[in-house]
Protein backbone atom coordinates (compact mmCIF):
# COMPACT_ATOMS: atom_id res chain seq x y z
CA UNK A 1 0.00 0.00 0.00
CA UNK A 2 0.67 3.69 -0.51
CA UNK A 3 -0.50 7.10 0.43
CA UNK A 4 -2.16 8.47 -2.75
CA UNK A 5 -0.27 11.68 -2.43
CA UNK A 6 2.82 9.62 -2.93
CA UNK A 7 1.00 8.26 -6.07
CA UNK A 8 0.05 11.18 -7.21
CA UNK A 9 3.50 12.77 -7.10
CA UNK A 10 4.39 10.29 -10.49
CA UNK A 11 1.82 11.87 -12.55
CA UNK A 12 0.96 15.70 -13.64
CA UNK A 13 -1.95 16.74 -12.32
CA UNK A 14 -4.63 19.26 -12.92
CA UNK A 15 -6.71 19.34 -9.85
CA UNK A 16 -7.85 17.46 -6.93
CA UNK A 17 -10.85 17.36 -4.91
CA UNK A 18 -10.94 15.50 -1.22
CA UNK A 19 -8.26 13.74 0.80
CA UNK A 20 -5.08 12.80 -0.68
CA UNK A 21 -3.45 11.63 2.55
CA UNK A 22 -5.38 8.13 2.66
CA UNK A 23 -3.39 4.59 1.57
CA UNK A 24 -4.13 3.10 -1.56
CA UNK A 25 -4.87 -0.97 -1.52
CA UNK A 26 -4.48 -1.54 -5.31
CA UNK A 27 -4.92 -0.19 -8.88
CA UNK A 28 -7.75 -0.79 -11.07
CA UNK A 29 -9.50 0.48 -14.38
CA UNK A 30 -12.55 -2.08 -14.54
CA UNK A 31 -15.30 -1.39 -12.59
CA UNK A 32 -16.23 -4.65 -11.88
CA UNK A 33 -13.04 -5.54 -10.49
CA UNK A 34 -12.36 -2.63 -7.98
CA UNK A 35 -12.00 -3.76 -4.16
CA UNK A 36 -12.40 -1.72 -0.89
CA UNK A 37 -9.46 1.24 -0.64
CA UNK A 38 -8.38 0.83 -4.82
CA UNK A 39 -7.93 3.85 -7.07
CA UNK A 40 -9.80 3.89 -9.89
CA UNK A 41 -8.75 4.53 -13.23
CA UNK A 42 -12.07 6.36 -15.57
CA UNK A 43 -9.77 5.35 -18.88
CA UNK A 44 -11.68 7.19 -22.14
CA UNK A 45 -11.58 4.06 -25.03
CA UNK A 46 -12.66 3.77 -28.20
CA UNK A 47 -15.67 1.38 -27.23
CA UNK A 48 -16.35 2.74 -23.94
CA UNK A 49 -15.60 5.96 -21.37
CA UNK A 50 -14.53 4.59 -17.85
CA UNK A 51 -16.35 7.74 -16.56
CA UNK A 52 -19.96 6.21 -17.08
CA UNK A 53 -18.41 3.76 -14.71
CA UNK A 54 -16.91 5.91 -11.81
CA UNK A 55 -20.25 5.57 -9.80
CA UNK A 56 -19.95 1.90 -10.07
CA UNK A 57 -16.24 1.79 -8.97
CA UNK A 58 -16.77 3.62 -5.75
CA UNK A 59 -20.14 1.60 -5.13
CA UNK A 60 -17.67 -1.19 -5.36
CA UNK A 61 -15.14 0.08 -3.30
CA UNK A 62 -12.85 2.75 -4.62
CA UNK A 63 -11.70 5.16 -2.26
CA UNK A 64 -10.05 7.73 -4.89
CA UNK A 65 -10.72 8.49 -8.86
CA UNK A 66 -8.30 9.30 -11.54
CA UNK A 67 -10.11 11.30 -14.33
CA UNK A 68 -10.00 13.37 -17.13
CA UNK A 69 -13.43 15.11 -16.19
CA UNK A 70 -14.41 15.62 -12.64
CA UNK A 71 -17.98 13.82 -12.57
CA UNK A 72 -21.17 16.19 -11.27
CA UNK A 73 -21.84 13.91 -8.14
CA UNK A 74 -18.90 14.57 -6.01
CA UNK A 75 -18.83 11.73 -2.74
CA UNK A 76 -17.36 13.52 0.23
CA UNK A 77 -15.13 9.97 1.23
CA UNK A 78 -13.65 9.99 -1.85
CA UNK A 79 -10.76 11.62 -3.54
CA UNK A 80 -10.78 12.99 -7.29
CA UNK A 81 -7.82 13.28 -9.26
CA UNK A 82 -7.93 15.52 -12.35
CA UNK A 83 -5.31 14.65 -15.25
CA UNK A 84 -5.04 15.49 -18.73
CA UNK A 85 -4.54 11.94 -19.77
CA UNK A 86 -5.80 9.13 -17.26
CA UNK A 87 -4.09 6.32 -19.24
CA UNK A 88 -0.65 8.02 -18.88
CA UNK A 89 -1.45 8.49 -15.56
CA UNK A 90 -2.20 4.69 -15.26
CA UNK A 91 1.36 4.11 -16.54
CA UNK A 92 2.78 6.67 -14.39
CA UNK A 93 1.20 5.25 -11.27
CA UNK A 94 1.67 1.38 -11.55
CA UNK A 95 4.97 2.13 -12.11
CA UNK A 96 5.53 3.82 -9.34
CA UNK A 97 2.90 1.52 -6.56
CA UNK A 98 5.21 -1.45 -7.68
CA UNK A 99 8.01 0.56 -6.31
CA UNK A 100 9.50 0.59 -10.39
CA UNK A 101 10.11 -3.06 -10.70
CA UNK A 102 11.26 -2.70 -14.36
CA UNK A 103 14.66 -0.97 -13.31
CA UNK A 104 15.20 -3.93 -10.92
CA UNK A 105 15.46 -6.09 -14.05
CA UNK A 106 16.92 -6.47 -17.29
CA UNK A 107 14.29 -5.86 -19.33
CA UNK A 108 13.96 -6.20 -23.19
CA UNK A 109 11.54 -5.67 -25.53
CA UNK A 110 11.20 -7.47 -28.77
CA UNK A 111 8.85 -5.54 -31.55
CA UNK A 112 8.40 -5.89 -35.26
CA UNK A 113 5.39 -7.65 -37.55
CA UNK A 114 6.63 -11.30 -37.09
CA UNK A 115 9.04 -13.18 -34.98
CA UNK A 116 8.42 -11.58 -31.86
CA UNK A 117 7.34 -14.56 -29.90
CA UNK A 118 9.84 -17.22 -31.24
CA UNK A 119 12.35 -14.09 -30.10
CA UNK A 120 11.22 -13.77 -26.94
CA UNK A 121 10.40 -17.40 -25.69
CA UNK A 122 13.91 -18.42 -27.09
CA UNK A 123 15.45 -16.06 -24.68
CA UNK A 124 13.66 -16.77 -22.25
CA UNK A 125 14.37 -20.60 -22.72
CA UNK A 126 18.38 -19.30 -23.06
CA UNK A 127 18.82 -17.20 -20.14
CA UNK A 128 17.28 -20.45 -18.06
CA UNK A 129 19.39 -22.89 -19.55
CA UNK A 130 22.29 -20.40 -18.77
CA UNK A 131 21.38 -20.54 -15.30
CA UNK A 132 19.34 -17.85 -14.43
CA UNK A 133 15.91 -16.99 -12.88
CA UNK A 134 14.19 -15.27 -15.99
CA UNK A 135 10.41 -13.40 -17.02
CA UNK A 136 8.62 -13.62 -19.88
CA UNK A 137 5.64 -11.56 -21.44
CA UNK A 138 4.62 -12.96 -24.49
CA UNK A 139 1.41 -13.73 -26.71
CA UNK A 140 1.20 -17.10 -25.60
CA UNK A 141 2.27 -17.67 -21.95
CA UNK A 142 3.36 -15.20 -19.01
CA UNK A 143 6.24 -16.79 -17.05
CA UNK A 144 7.61 -15.59 -13.75
CA UNK A 145 10.44 -18.40 -13.85
CA UNK A 146 8.99 -21.43 -13.75
CA UNK A 147 5.65 -20.14 -13.15
CA UNK A 148 3.65 -19.67 -16.10
CA UNK A 149 0.07 -18.70 -17.14
CA UNK A 150 -2.00 -18.02 -20.52
CA UNK A 151 -1.68 -14.87 -21.66
CA UNK A 152 -4.33 -12.76 -22.38
CA UNK A 153 -2.87 -9.61 -24.37
CA UNK A 154 0.45 -9.49 -26.64
CA UNK A 155 1.41 -6.38 -24.02
CA UNK A 156 -0.66 -6.59 -21.15
CA UNK A 157 -2.26 -3.47 -19.43
CA UNK A 158 0.36 -1.34 -17.33
CA UNK A 159 -1.09 -2.10 -13.99
CA UNK A 160 -0.85 -6.14 -14.67
CA UNK A 161 2.92 -5.56 -16.36
CA UNK A 162 4.21 -3.52 -13.38
CA UNK A 163 2.98 -6.25 -11.04
CA UNK A 164 3.94 -8.86 -12.52
CA UNK A 165 7.43 -7.82 -13.08
CA UNK A 166 7.32 -6.94 -9.28
CA UNK A 167 6.41 -10.44 -8.89
CA UNK A 168 9.72 -11.16 -11.47
CA UNK A 169 12.26 -9.16 -9.03
CA UNK A 170 10.71 -10.48 -5.73
CA UNK A 171 11.45 -14.25 -7.12
CA UNK A 172 14.45 -13.25 -8.15
CA UNK A 173 14.42 -13.00 -11.59
CA UNK A 174 17.30 -11.08 -12.93
CA UNK A 175 16.06 -10.89 -16.78
CA UNK A 176 12.74 -10.43 -18.40
CA UNK A 177 12.30 -10.84 -22.31
CA UNK A 178 8.71 -9.04 -23.67
CA UNK A 179 6.90 -8.65 -26.82
CA UNK A 180 6.10 -5.21 -27.04
CA UNK A 181 2.99 -4.87 -30.17
CA UNK A 182 2.64 -1.58 -31.75
CA UNK A 183 -0.75 -1.76 -30.10
CA UNK A 184 0.86 -1.46 -26.70
CA UNK A 185 3.04 1.70 -27.53
CA UNK A 186 0.29 3.80 -29.17
CA UNK A 187 -2.02 2.99 -25.93
CA UNK A 188 0.94 3.70 -23.49
CA UNK A 189 1.41 0.62 -22.13
CA UNK A 190 4.98 0.76 -21.93
CA UNK A 191 5.02 4.04 -20.59
CA UNK A 192 7.25 3.95 -17.19
CA UNK A 193 8.80 1.07 -17.93
CA UNK A 194 12.94 0.78 -18.57
CA UNK A 195 14.40 -1.25 -21.00
CA UNK A 196 17.75 -2.43 -21.02
CA UNK A 197 17.57 -3.09 -24.85
CA UNK A 198 15.01 -3.61 -27.69
CA UNK A 199 15.25 -5.65 -31.19
CA UNK A 200 13.31 -5.04 -34.33
CA UNK A 201 12.19 -7.99 -36.41
CA UNK A 202 10.74 -6.27 -39.65
CA UNK A 203 7.93 -4.78 -40.58
CA UNK A 204 5.34 -5.72 -43.42
CA UNK A 205 1.91 -4.94 -43.42
CA UNK A 206 -0.47 -5.53 -40.49
CA UNK A 207 -2.76 -3.78 -38.42
CA UNK A 208 -3.93 -0.99 -40.73
CA UNK A 209 -7.32 -1.15 -39.19
CA UNK A 210 -5.67 0.07 -36.11
CA UNK A 211 -3.01 1.93 -37.78
CA UNK A 212 -5.11 3.47 -40.83
CA UNK A 213 -1.89 3.79 -42.77
CA UNK A 214 2.07 2.09 -43.18
CA UNK A 215 3.83 5.05 -41.86
CA UNK A 216 1.71 5.31 -38.77
CA UNK A 217 2.10 1.73 -38.13
CA UNK A 218 6.17 2.16 -38.60
CA UNK A 219 6.01 5.17 -36.28
CA UNK A 220 4.28 3.05 -33.67
CA UNK A 221 6.85 0.33 -33.89
CA UNK A 222 9.77 3.44 -33.58
CA UNK A 223 8.22 4.81 -30.56
CA UNK A 224 9.75 1.44 -28.44
CA UNK A 225 13.30 2.72 -29.70
CA UNK A 226 12.56 6.36 -29.12
CA UNK A 227 12.36 5.84 -24.99
CA UNK A 228 15.40 3.84 -25.05
CA UNK A 229 17.68 5.17 -22.44
CA UNK A 230 21.54 6.10 -23.52
CA UNK A 231 22.77 3.37 -21.43
CA UNK A 232 20.12 0.51 -23.13
CA UNK A 233 20.71 -1.01 -26.26
CA UNK A 234 19.20 -1.58 -29.90
CA UNK A 235 19.33 -4.48 -31.45
CA UNK A 236 18.15 -4.26 -35.34
CA UNK A 237 17.92 -6.19 -38.47
CA UNK A 238 19.19 -4.05 -41.22
CA UNK A 239 17.98 -6.63 -44.06
CA UNK A 240 14.93 -5.15 -43.27
CA UNK A 241 15.03 -1.27 -44.91
CA UNK A 242 12.88 -0.11 -42.10
CA UNK A 243 15.14 -1.59 -39.83
CA UNK A 244 17.78 2.00 -39.73
CA UNK A 245 14.58 3.97 -39.51
CA UNK A 246 13.76 2.46 -36.21
CA UNK A 247 16.77 3.81 -34.59
CA UNK A 248 16.80 7.30 -36.44
CA UNK A 249 17.27 9.80 -33.09
CA UNK A 250 17.70 6.69 -30.90
CA UNK A 251 19.94 7.54 -27.90
CA UNK A 252 20.57 3.90 -27.32
CA UNK A 253 23.33 1.68 -28.47
CA UNK A 254 22.46 0.60 -32.16
CA UNK A 255 23.84 -2.95 -32.90
CA UNK A 256 22.65 -4.56 -36.28
CA UNK A 257 22.71 -8.02 -37.96
CA UNK A 258 22.22 -9.71 -41.48
CA UNK A 259 22.21 -12.55 -43.12
CA UNK A 260 23.19 -10.54 -46.76
CA UNK A 261 25.40 -7.89 -45.82
CA UNK A 262 28.19 -6.26 -43.01
CA UNK A 263 27.03 -6.02 -39.54
CA UNK A 264 27.47 -6.22 -35.47
CA UNK A 265 26.40 -9.59 -36.04
CA UNK A 266 26.63 -11.90 -39.04
CA UNK A 267 25.04 -15.22 -40.15
CA UNK A 268 25.18 -17.78 -42.99
CA UNK A 269 23.26 -20.79 -42.93
CA UNK A 270 25.24 -23.58 -44.10
CA UNK A 271 23.11 -26.70 -45.00
CA UNK A 272 19.18 -26.03 -44.21
CA UNK A 273 17.22 -29.52 -43.62
CA UNK A 274 13.69 -30.27 -42.59
CA UNK A 275 14.74 -31.11 -38.89
CA UNK A 276 17.30 -28.25 -38.58
CA UNK A 277 20.20 -26.21 -39.80
CA UNK A 278 23.96 -25.51 -39.97
CA UNK A 279 24.54 -22.31 -39.27
CA UNK A 280 27.61 -20.39 -39.27
CA UNK A 281 26.97 -17.64 -35.94
CA UNK A 282 29.84 -14.91 -36.07
CA UNK A 283 32.51 -17.24 -37.27
CA UNK A 284 31.34 -20.37 -35.47
CA UNK A 285 29.60 -23.30 -36.90
CA UNK A 286 26.69 -24.71 -34.75
CA UNK A 287 23.51 -27.00 -35.42
CA UNK A 288 20.17 -25.58 -34.40
CA UNK A 289 16.65 -27.81 -33.82
CA UNK A 290 14.67 -24.95 -36.54
CA UNK A 291 14.66 -24.89 -39.87
CA UNK A 292 13.60 -21.86 -42.30
CA UNK A 293 15.34 -18.29 -43.00
CA UNK A 294 13.09 -16.56 -41.23
CA UNK A 295 14.32 -19.08 -37.47
CA UNK A 296 17.79 -17.86 -38.68
CA UNK A 297 17.09 -14.40 -38.33
CA UNK A 298 15.05 -14.68 -34.85
CA UNK A 299 17.88 -16.98 -33.46
CA UNK A 300 20.63 -14.36 -34.81
CA UNK A 301 18.59 -11.45 -32.94
CA UNK A 302 18.72 -14.00 -29.56
CA UNK A 303 21.99 -14.59 -29.92
CA UNK A 304 23.14 -11.11 -30.22
CA UNK A 305 21.04 -9.63 -27.52
CA UNK A 306 22.24 -12.58 -25.21
CA UNK A 307 25.58 -10.75 -26.21
CA UNK A 308 24.61 -7.80 -25.60
CA UNK A 309 23.74 -8.83 -22.12
CA UNK A 310 26.98 -10.08 -21.50
CA UNK A 311 26.60 -13.47 -22.22
CA UNK A 312 29.82 -15.98 -22.61
CA UNK A 313 29.90 -16.59 -26.56
CA UNK A 314 30.64 -20.44 -26.85
CA UNK A 315 27.98 -21.04 -23.45
CA UNK A 316 25.38 -18.97 -25.99
CA UNK A 317 26.06 -20.77 -28.98
CA UNK A 318 26.10 -24.36 -27.24
CA UNK A 319 22.68 -23.47 -25.31
CA UNK A 320 21.21 -22.35 -28.67
CA UNK A 321 21.82 -26.13 -30.21
CA UNK A 322 19.61 -27.59 -27.39
CA UNK A 323 16.86 -25.47 -27.49
CA UNK A 324 13.45 -27.09 -27.85
CA UNK A 325 11.13 -25.32 -30.71
CA UNK A 326 8.37 -22.97 -29.50
CA UNK A 327 4.98 -23.52 -29.25
CA UNK A 328 3.01 -23.35 -32.81
CA UNK A 329 5.73 -22.27 -34.68
CA UNK A 330 6.53 -24.57 -37.75
CA UNK A 331 5.98 -27.27 -35.41
CA UNK A 332 5.19 -30.87 -37.37
CA UNK A 333 3.29 -33.74 -37.03
CA UNK A 334 3.91 -36.78 -38.98
CA UNK A 335 1.31 -39.95 -39.73
CA UNK A 336 2.21 -43.63 -39.96
CA UNK A 337 1.16 -43.44 -43.48
CA UNK A 338 4.12 -40.48 -43.96
CA UNK A 339 2.56 -37.29 -44.47
CA UNK A 340 3.72 -34.44 -42.67
CA UNK A 341 1.86 -31.64 -41.35
CA UNK A 342 3.25 -28.23 -39.88
CA UNK A 343 1.23 -26.04 -37.63
CA UNK A 344 2.27 -22.72 -38.10
CA UNK A 345 0.93 -19.04 -36.88
CA UNK A 346 1.66 -17.39 -39.97
CA UNK A 347 -1.10 -14.94 -39.74
CA UNK A 348 0.52 -12.27 -42.54
CA UNK A 349 1.15 -12.23 -45.80
CA UNK A 350 5.11 -11.98 -44.97
CA UNK A 351 4.93 -14.53 -42.07
CA UNK A 352 2.96 -16.92 -44.47
CA UNK A 353 5.38 -16.46 -47.50
CA UNK A 354 7.86 -17.03 -45.64
CA UNK A 355 6.91 -20.55 -44.38
CA UNK A 356 6.03 -21.60 -47.89
CA UNK A 357 9.00 -20.53 -49.04
CA UNK A 358 10.83 -22.35 -46.47
CA UNK A 359 9.12 -25.87 -46.98
CA UNK A 360 9.59 -25.35 -50.85
CA UNK A 361 13.36 -25.17 -49.91
CA UNK A 362 12.98 -28.52 -48.12
CA UNK A 363 10.81 -30.22 -49.99
CA UNK A 364 11.63 -33.01 -52.69
CA UNK A 365 10.22 -32.32 -56.09
CA UNK A 366 7.88 -35.23 -55.77
CA UNK A 367 6.51 -33.53 -52.23
CA UNK A 368 3.52 -32.11 -52.68
CA UNK A 369 2.50 -29.10 -50.74
CA UNK A 370 -1.27 -28.04 -49.25
CA UNK A 371 -1.85 -24.99 -48.19
CA UNK A 372 -4.47 -24.66 -45.61
CA UNK A 373 -5.41 -21.47 -44.39
CA UNK A 374 -7.88 -18.71 -43.40
CA UNK A 375 -8.08 -14.88 -42.09
CA UNK A 376 -9.42 -13.71 -39.10
CA UNK A 377 -12.31 -11.52 -39.26
CA UNK A 378 -12.58 -7.63 -37.20
CA UNK A 379 -9.19 -7.23 -38.72
CA UNK A 380 -7.22 -5.66 -41.63
CA UNK A 381 -8.93 -6.42 -44.43
CA UNK A 382 -6.34 -5.25 -46.88
CA UNK A 383 -4.48 -8.22 -46.50
CA UNK A 384 -6.92 -10.87 -47.42
CA UNK A 385 -6.76 -11.21 -51.16
CA UNK A 386 -2.76 -10.71 -50.53
CA UNK A 387 -2.73 -13.73 -48.18
CA UNK A 388 -4.92 -15.61 -50.96
CA UNK A 389 -2.60 -14.81 -54.11
CA UNK A 390 0.29 -16.18 -51.72
CA UNK A 391 -1.40 -19.34 -50.62
CA UNK A 392 -2.85 -20.59 -54.21
CA UNK A 393 0.67 -19.62 -55.51
CA UNK A 394 3.34 -21.15 -53.36
CA UNK A 395 1.87 -25.11 -53.58
CA UNK A 396 0.09 -27.67 -54.81
CA UNK A 397 -3.44 -26.83 -53.82
CA UNK A 398 -4.42 -24.04 -51.36
CA UNK A 399 -7.36 -24.82 -49.13
CA UNK A 400 -8.70 -21.43 -48.34
CA UNK A 401 -11.49 -21.83 -45.26
CA UNK A 402 -11.72 -19.67 -41.40
CA UNK A 403 -9.12 -18.63 -38.58
CA UNK A 404 -11.30 -16.86 -36.38
CA UNK A 405 -14.22 -15.11 -38.20
CA UNK A 406 -14.99 -12.90 -34.84
CA UNK A 407 -18.36 -11.02 -35.66
CA UNK A 408 -18.05 -11.55 -39.25
CA UNK A 409 -19.58 -13.47 -41.76
CA UNK A 410 -16.77 -16.43 -42.23
CA UNK A 411 -18.15 -16.87 -45.99
CA UNK A 412 -17.74 -12.77 -46.21
CA UNK A 413 -14.11 -13.02 -45.21
CA UNK A 414 -13.56 -15.65 -47.42
CA UNK A 415 -14.87 -14.20 -50.61
CA UNK A 416 -12.48 -11.29 -49.76
CA UNK A 417 -9.40 -13.99 -49.29
CA UNK A 418 -10.36 -15.58 -53.00
CA UNK A 419 -11.22 -11.57 -54.60
CA UNK A 420 -7.94 -11.91 -56.85
CA UNK A 421 -7.66 -15.41 -57.91
CA UNK A 422 -8.86 -17.23 -61.21
CA UNK A 423 -10.24 -19.99 -62.12
CA UNK A 424 -6.48 -21.17 -63.29
CA UNK A 425 -5.68 -20.75 -60.14
CA UNK A 426 -5.11 -24.14 -57.36
CA UNK A 427 -7.38 -23.91 -54.40
CA UNK A 428 -10.90 -24.91 -52.92
CA UNK A 429 -13.26 -23.33 -50.41
CA UNK A 430 -13.76 -24.83 -47.91
CA UNK A 431 -15.58 -22.84 -44.89
CA UNK A 432 -15.66 -25.19 -41.40
CA UNK A 433 -11.74 -25.24 -40.56
CA UNK A 434 -11.91 -28.78 -39.16
CA UNK A 435 -13.56 -29.62 -42.55
CA UNK A 436 -10.70 -28.18 -44.12
CA UNK A 437 -8.12 -29.76 -42.35
CA UNK A 438 -9.95 -33.54 -43.06
CA UNK A 439 -10.15 -32.54 -47.19
CA UNK A 440 -6.22 -31.62 -46.85
CA UNK A 441 -5.47 -34.78 -45.05
CA UNK A 442 -7.60 -36.94 -47.84
CA UNK A 443 -5.92 -34.80 -50.89
CA UNK A 444 -2.44 -36.02 -49.43
CA UNK A 445 -0.57 -39.11 -50.00
CA UNK A 446 2.86 -40.51 -48.31
CA UNK A 447 5.54 -38.19 -47.87
CA UNK A 448 3.65 -35.17 -48.75
CA UNK A 449 3.03 -31.96 -46.73
CA UNK A 450 0.66 -30.55 -45.18
CA UNK A 451 0.63 -26.50 -44.11
CA UNK A 452 -1.90 -25.66 -41.63
CA UNK A 453 -1.40 -22.01 -40.87
CA UNK A 454 -2.73 -18.85 -39.18
CA UNK A 455 -3.32 -20.39 -35.28
CA UNK A 456 -0.68 -21.74 -34.67
CA UNK A 457 -0.82 -22.03 -30.78
CA UNK A 458 -4.21 -20.69 -30.40
CA UNK A 459 -6.74 -23.92 -29.01
CA UNK A 460 -9.86 -22.01 -29.74
CA UNK A 461 -11.86 -20.59 -32.35
CA UNK A 462 -13.27 -17.29 -32.24
CA UNK A 463 -16.96 -17.00 -33.35
CA UNK A 464 -18.62 -14.26 -32.84
CA UNK A 465 -17.85 -12.93 -29.18
CA UNK A 466 -17.33 -16.57 -28.00
CA UNK A 467 -14.52 -18.82 -27.48
CA UNK A 468 -15.03 -22.02 -29.07
CA UNK A 469 -12.27 -25.05 -28.48
CA UNK A 470 -10.45 -25.58 -31.14
CA UNK A 471 -6.69 -27.02 -31.86
CA UNK A 472 -5.42 -27.58 -35.27
CA UNK A 473 -2.99 -29.71 -34.02
CA UNK A 474 -5.63 -32.06 -31.87
CA UNK A 475 -7.19 -31.78 -35.40
CA UNK A 476 -4.69 -32.94 -37.85
CA UNK A 477 -3.87 -35.92 -35.06
CA UNK A 478 -7.70 -37.37 -35.39
CA UNK A 479 -7.41 -36.90 -39.38
CA UNK A 480 -4.04 -38.88 -39.41
CA UNK A 481 -5.55 -41.42 -36.81
CA UNK A 482 -8.17 -41.87 -39.07
CA UNK A 483 -6.60 -41.90 -42.49
CA UNK A 484 -4.32 -44.74 -41.13
CA UNK A 485 -6.99 -46.63 -39.90
CA UNK A 486 -6.52 -46.43 -36.09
Amino acid sequence: MKKLEELLAATAVKGEVGNTDIRITGLGFDSRAVEDGMLFFALVGTQSDGHDYIEAAIEAGASAVVCQRMPQTLHENVAYVEVEDSTAAMADIAAEFYNHPSEKLRLVGITGTNGKTTTATLLYNLFRTLGYKVGLISTVIYAVHDKTEPSTHTTPDTIRLNRMMAEMADAGCEYCFMEVSSHSIVQQRIRGLHFAGAVFSNITLDHLDYHKTFAEYIKAKKGLFDSLTPDAFAVINIDDKNGRVMVQNCRARVRTLSLRSMADYRLKIVEMLPEGMQLSIDGTEVWVGFTGRFNAYNLLSVYAVARELGADKQQTLTALSTLPAVDGRFQTLQSQSGITAIVDYAHTPDALQNVIDTINEIRRPQQKLFIVVGCGGDRDASKRPVMGRIAAAGGDMAVLTSDNPRTENPETILEQVCAELTPADKYIKVTDRAQAIRTAVMMAGSGDIILVAGKGHETYQIIGTEKHHFDDRQQIAECFAAKDGK
